[in-house]
């Protein structure tokens, strides 16, 4: 792997990683609260679905446009600047509460939040080897998925009606911004970072792309209609955030072994794997609808869609030169993004069955399962030229 001399690795992972984890709990407990939330501002829950494939409209949008941003204010006020944009979008959903309002703010969300995805993943994955890459994107895995699960909790703690749900999101944004405003030193060193041709992005892994983008339409299924879908199998509030943080903590206990697996085998075939194990979660769901094999079979689903991002990300940038680093990652968070915006409009259609949501991800994993295994063997390596 070729390393540029222009872009020197960071000194330290603590403000990303900090900022990050507190990102999380907040980004977990508003992506349950916002559906929902919208009978108690008499707002139609149909609008669920809208309102998710909004937000990752605005993270597709988003993810086209950070690069410019990183380059100009460096990594830290990057991400100081996005914070502070989301926590404006949260701040006015309660004080104007109809659906037009609360469509611009989640579109408004989505671009911040891929703005704080693109600073993180290429802070912590610039100029280092292979094998640092994969635990320090572990470790980045980690700490949002287990933001995101304590996040969860909220919906049975604090609840989801009126504006006290909005304001504690709103503290938890805000104290997310203490490590970097703290703390100035860490950041990746001064950097000319390169953009990627469509031809160099034609170069790119296609597993990795396919990957993110079936990331993209599971995890915005899960987060837009997983509380709802939950909700229809007469679920009450406590369950229903017990479940979701199962499938969240699934996500977060496999991080560490996708870091050390991932480097010795086939990503491509290990995306197919993780592919295969969520059509295994999803079979138990058929096989009985019992509260504890529920929890076992969505932690398992969540091994499975948490997994599939962090591999495809690692997989397209091996052998990258650190300057295209920022680049690559815009591409992947682009590519996570179309999923994630068609994903819960897709799933939706598959709502009106009993079970419709677990046959939309049987669907999809399966084609995803049998795409990696067919591309792990007639793959050869490719090497994006500098």
């Amino acid at each position: 792997m070729t390393l540029s001399t222009t872009c020197r690795k960071s000194e330290g992972i603590f403000v990303p990683v900090a900022g990050l984890t507190l990102f999380a709990v907040a980004s977990g407990y508003l992506m349950s609260l916002i559906p929902l939330s919208l009978s108690s501002f008499k707002i139609d829950t149909n609008y669920a679905s809208w309102l998710a494939s909004t937000y990752y409209l605005g993270l597709l949008v988003g993810s086209m446009m950070i690069e410019p941003v990183i380059a100009k204010i460096g990594h830290r006020f990057a991400f100081i600047s996005f914070l502070v944009l989301l926590a404006i979008t949260v701040a006015m959903q309660p004080i104007f509460p109809n659906k037009d309002a609360w469509l611009l703010m989640r579109l408004i969300a989505g671009m911040a939040v891929a703005g704080i995805f693109v600073v993180v993943e290429s802070w912590l994955l610039i100029g280092d080897s292979a094998e640092e890459r994969a635990k320090r994107l572990g470790l980045y895995m980690t700490s949002l998925y287990g933001g995101t699960t304590i996040g969860q909790f909220g919906v049975g703690v604090i609840g989801t009606q009126g504006f006290g749900p909005f304001i504690a999101v709103l503290v938890l944004l805000l104290t997310a911004l203490l490590p970097p405003l703290m703390v100035r030193q860490g950041q990746p060193a001064a950097c000319q970072h390169q953009s990627l041709s469509l031809k160099q992005i034609s170069r790119l892994s296609k597993p990795a792309m396919i990957g993110c983008l079936i990331s993209g339409v599971v995890m915005g299924s899960i987060y837009g209609l997983m509380p709802l879908s939950l909700r229809q199998n007469h679920l009450d509030a406590e369950q229903i955030s017990v479940l979701m943080a199962a499938i969240i903590m699934g996500g977060m206990l496999i991080q560490p072994v996708i870091g050390k697996v991932s480097v010795k085998m086939s990503k491509t075939l290990l995306l197919g794997m993780m592919s295969l194990l969520g059509v295994f979660a999803i079979g138990l769901t058929y096989v009985s609808d019992h509260y504890l094999i529920m929890i076992i079979a969505l932690a398992m689903l969540g091994m499975s869609a948490f997994a599939l991002y962090p591999i495809a990300i690692t997989l397209a940038c091996d052998h990258l030169d650190s300057s295209f680093i920022v680049a690559a990652t815009q591409v992947m968070l682009f590519s996570y993004s179309i999923g994630s915006a068609l994903g819960p409009v897709g799933a939706s259609q598959f709502m009106k069955e009993s079970n419709g949501l677990m046959n939309f991800f049987f669907i999809v994993l399966l084609a995803t399962a049998i795409y990696m295994l067919f591309a792990s063997i007639r793959r050869k390596t490719t090497v994006l030229a500098s």
